[in-house]
């Protein structure tokens, strides 16, 4: 659970770190599942529904950027969202309805590691309120050397900048508007947690580390009156709701004054479902060609 200090932090910064939530047998699960994957990736030479490659993938070498929704492929990482300590913590900050709306786990490979640049992750599921947050699962040490997340405190009560360049969405700021010294680090041990707010801007570095990877497991949750715009009118309520995970489904969803965002676009053939492919269409691709500090 959080102290009021915590809780207050969340709120005002747009994020929170908090240590050893996850037991570290259950990190050495989710590690074990995680290689499995990569072996079974070297039969892969796209990307597919649950794998996103690195470039530079091979029989040979396997390299994956993501596994995407890896809680429909296996059941550690389902067990890992529906960790109680986590849903404990997030009743603090969203309240007692909380559904689950995917995951990813975001690999950077020793060594390299594709970027991210600068978003928020509002952008791309603009719902009717903003009760959305992302937990962060680190399944290895997690520091600038080898790729760590990176946030701009307070930016998410800024305003939600477009992720749009020349009409087209691109999944990330082309010209993020805040001073590079605020930018914080978010440095983790196995098992620790952070918590983000779907508006603060984030980002990260390639892993420039020799020896160590960097596996983030991303969990994305949201209060249960918060609903997707892209779905609505709702059309099966029993699917709609089995994404529940705590508390009773509303009828009807909450309405907040969120700012006005351009509407995603689906996902074209060819981009991988992700954003990493998005992200190659940006002109200036600051974190990938190390201009952002």
């Amino acid at each position: 659970m959080l102290n009021q200090e915590q809780v207050d932090a969340y709120h005002r910064d747009g994020y929170i770190t908090v240590n050893d939530i996850i037991p570290q047998e259950q990190i050495a699960a989710l590690r074990q599942v995680s290689d499995e994957f990569l072996e079974k990736s070297r039969k892969t030479t796209e990307h597919t529904d649950l794998f996103d490659l690195e470039p530079e993938h091979s029989a040979e070498e396997p390299r994956l950027r993501r596994l995407k929704n890896p809680e429909r492929h296996h059941p550690t990482f389902d067990k890992t969202f529906r960790d109680d300590n986590v849903l404990d913590i997030l009743e603090q900050l969203i309240g007692p309805g909380i559904r689950h709306f995917g995951s990813k786990l975001n690999m950077k490979s020793a060594g390299f590691g594709s970027a991210v640049e600068w978003h928020q992750d509002y952008a791309f599921t603009p719902r009717t309120n903003d009760d959305i947050l992302v937990v962060g699962v680190p399944l290895d040490d997690m520091d600038e050397d080898n790729g760590c997340l990176l946030v701009v405190p307070g930016s998410h009560r800024g305003p939600i900048y477009s992720h749009h360049q020349d009409d087209v969405f691109v999944g990330a700021v082309s010209d993020p508007d805040f001073d590079p010294s605020l930018v914080v680090p978010i440095e983790l041990k196995a098992g620790d947690i952070s918590i983000h707010h779907c508006r603060t801007l984030h980002a990260s570095r390639p892993n420039i580390n020799p020896e160590r990877s960097r596996r983030l497991y991303l969990e994305q949750y949201a209060a249960a009156d918060s609903w997707r715009l892209r779905e609505l009118p709702i059309q099966d309520f029993a699917i709609f709701n089995s994404s529940m995970l705590r508390g009773e489904p509303p009828t009807k969803p909450r309405w907040t004054d969120v700012p006005e965002v351009p509407m995603p676009e689906v996902v074209r053939p060819g981009l991988g479902g992700s954003i990493y492919e998005s992200q190659t269409q940006l002109k200036q691709r600051l974190m990938a060609e190390g201009k952002d500090k």
